[in-house]
């Protein structure tokens, strides 16, 4: 009796080691997938509970440690601006870094390399920040264009739209936890079944 009550007990904890592992990497996948990238996704941990031993009544649990970010994209929030205004979302035209080498924003636009920023006002659009007196630079091998930098002469000189200024966005549902746990919850007994000896 003791002999099978130790098989139970290894069997479950087991399954639900399985069960935790595989829920912790399909949303590790989940999170990459959406283009957070694997730091963000590795914020994903997974743990066994007696820890260290096998127990009959052995518990899973998988939790973040960027709870917030990822109850944003799990119920599809509404973002906006913490002063009120807009949100400036940066364009494929402007540079990923700002001065300081921070994350590209108005407040921090290199200014020194592009110039000032000028506000365009749009009816029934999006407003825009622009750059103006630049010029593109093109690859010679593809003709693509790489970049821009400020124009020494008029030729070839163009405005550039840098931030697209926004009341609010809705950020899109990537993460779909509680779904995915239930599937993994639903595999549970299969997955200790698989893991006791015949």
């Amino acid at each position: 009796m003791q002999e099978e009550f130790q098989t139970a007990e290894r069997a479950v904890t087991r399954g639900v080691r399985e069960a935790t592992d595989g829920l912790k990497l399909a949303m590790r996948r989940q999170v990459t997938a959406a283009g957070l990238g694997t730091r963000m996704a590795n914020t994903w941990r997974g743990d066994i509970y007696p820890k260290g031993q096998v127990s009959i009544r052995a518990a899973g649990m998988v939790y973040t440690r960027a709870s917030k970010v990822m109850v944003g994209f799990e119920e599809a929030k509404v973002v906006r601006s913490k002063d009120g205004f807009w949100l400036a979302i940066p364009t494929p035209s402007a540079p990923k870094r700002g001065v300081g080498g921070q994350r590209i924003s108005p407040s921090n636009f290199p200014e020194h390399r592009f110039g000032k920023l000028r506000f365009v006002y749009r009816r029934g659009g999006p407003l825009l920040l622009v750059a103006e007196g630049l010029r593109a630079s093109v690859s010679r091998n593809t003709g693509e264009v790489r970049g821009f930098r400020k124009a020494k002469t008029n030729r070839g000189m163009a405005s550039v739209v840098m931030f697209w200024l926004v009341p609010q966005v809705k950020m899109p549902k990537f993460i779909r936890f509680m779904e995915e746990s239930a599937r993994w919850h639903d595999k549970l007994p299969g997955l200790i079944l698989k893991n006791w000896p015949d």
